[in-house]
């Protein structure tokens, strides 16, 4: 019998096939919110039990919107059926979003039931509109929904529980959903996916990443003109207003420049997408965002305090140098995997050992707040500075 349901996938053969939709656009305004979330509860509880709760928090938030993201590269969004899909997904992320400051708290239950429904809820939706329609995707969905099945029971346990055994839970539910691809979502009886079938549309997925690296570098200036707002203006104020300004703009620079669009070109032609895809975009980028909201949680404490410390320092110090090292870090290996470099980028290799050698004089109560804040965006714009004349000179 013949399928007389119209089919919810991307037209590849149009023009406009790669383009992002506003729809899209509109959907990643609650990533925002998760952002804001989890650079405010990063700067709430700067202690390592702090940082290792957000980070497992932040490793949620990302998995959630790059399997999304996944799923628009094949699904049409401009299709009112997936248009209604992202619509329920964008009111659950705002629930989520909402429960991140308690999350470890009275609110776990809420952020583990409505992750875990996301999570299940859009894979299964995938699964179903692709049944006759695209043989691979709907077996390699259902592969998918499998292992989010299992993740999503430990999210709901986690959330059911309480102290170590909420964390442990949810670091097994982590643990399972990011092991997933790396095993191609391997199921007993119905085998594994191959990166060649997973076939993505190069062009679409970077541009979706781009985006995100802008949501989070856009938390980081509302970040800075916030709080440099609520202060009294001074010039040590003012100083670190600049250069938290300054340091956003060189990051913007160090990815946008010409990486993105070098990276957009290079999966767009790749023989293999889905395999550049997976390493460069859906894990690589967690260190790009994670080390952009680390920076806006140091911008924000530079200008709060831009003379003095809170207590010994230690926390701001590792927050200060330590965000724009794992954003160097990021994105060099990003550059190094999409342009075929034997080694990653000089420039930002000596970045981050400008920035290591940082921490003596630091720990030291050598440099303060500002200073620090000052001698890092020296740093990042050294780097792009470095790698635009390079560039310049190698064309």
């Amino acid at each position: 019998m013949t399928d007389l349901r119209p089919s919810l996938l991307r037209q590849r053969a149009t023009a406009d096939s790669s383009r992002v939709a506003m729809v899209e656009l509109f959907f990643d305004l609650v990533f925002v919110f998760a952002v804001t979330q989890l650079s405010h509860t990063l700067l709430e509880h700067l202690t390592v039990r702090g940082a290792l709760q957000t980070l497992l928090l932040f490793l949620a938030v990302w998995w959630l919107w790059i399997f999304t993201s996944w799923v628009t590269n094949w699904l049409d969004p401009d299709r009112p059926p997936v248009r209604v899909m992202l619509f329920a997904l964008m009111l659950g992320g705002l629930l989520l979003s909402s429960s991140i400051p308690q999350a470890f708290a009275d609110r776990g239950v809420l952020f583990g039931v409505v992750f875990a429904t996301m999570q299940v809820g859009r894979t299964v939706f995938v699964a179903v509109v692709t049944r006759g329609r695209h043989r691979v995707l709907h077996e390699n969905f259902v592969r998918i929904a499998l292992w989010l099945a299992a993740s999503g029971v430990c999210w709901v346990m986690g959330g059911l529980a309480d102290g170590p055994a909420r964390v442990a839970w949810w670091v097994a539910a982590v643990a399972i959903e990011y092991l997933a691809p790396a095993l191609y979502f391997y199921v007993p009886r119905l085998g594994r996916s191959n990166t060649t079938d997973w076939d993505v549309d190069g062009h679409h997925l970077a541009e979706r990443c781009a985006l995100f690296v802008i949501i989070a570098l856009g938390e980081s200036i509302l970040v800075t003109g916030a709080t440099f707002a609520g202060q009294a203006w001074s010039a040590p104020t003012f100083m670190a207003f600049g250069v938290a300004f300054l340091g956003s703009v060189a990051m913007w620079w160090i990815y946008f420049d010409t990486g993105a669009e070098r990276a957009s070109h290079r999966i767009s032609h790749s023989d293999d997408p889905g395999r550049q895809a997976r390493l460069a975009y859906t894990y690589l980028h967690l260190l790009i965002v994670a080390g952009i909201i680390v920076c806006a949680v140091a911008d924000e404490l530079t200008l709060a305090h831009p003379d003095h410390f809170r207590g010994s320092g230690k926390a701001e110090i590792v927050a200060m140098i330590g965000g724009p090292m794992l954003y160097l870090l990021g994105v060099a290996l990003f550059k190094w995997v999409c342009n075929d470099r034997r080694t990653p980028p000089l420039s930002h290799c000596a970045g981050v050992a400008l920035l290591g050698a940082l921490f003596p004089f630091a720990f030291a109560h050598l440099l303060s707040p500002l200073a620090i804040g000052a001698a890092t965006t020296l740093v990042l714009v050294i780097v792009a500075t470095w790698e635009t004349i390079a560039l310049r000179r190698g064309r």
